[in-house]
């Protein structure tokens, strides 16, 4: 696999992943009560552990998000364009 095949990859990683985290997050905020239903249907969690409980799934979320997606791309990004800019072989 090249650098640049990888950083296609990485590249609609970080898009879906990124489409999914907002999706959900906006699923969150803008239908509390649809979300409390399912989630106590599924699992049986009571009102008052629900926020906290949503709240740290999606920062861990984010951030492996960031720290599998984000950051490996921009990486791939910027070693690509030096190695564009010095004329080195790929």
């Amino acid at each position: 696999m090249d650098i640049r095949t990888l950083t296609q990859f990485l590249l609609w990683c970080t898009v879906i992943n990124g489409a999914v985290l907002i999706a959900a997050i906006a699923g969150c905020l803008l239908a509390p009560d649809m979300t409390y239903d399912l989630h106590s249907r599924w699992f049986g969690v009571p009102r008052e552990a629900l926020g906290a409980v949503i709240y740290a799934l999606l920062g861990g979320y984010k951030i492996l998000w960031l720290a599998f997606n984000v950051v490996p791309y921009t990486a791939l990004v910027i070693a690509g364009k030096r190695r564009q800019a010095a004329r080195l072989p790929a």
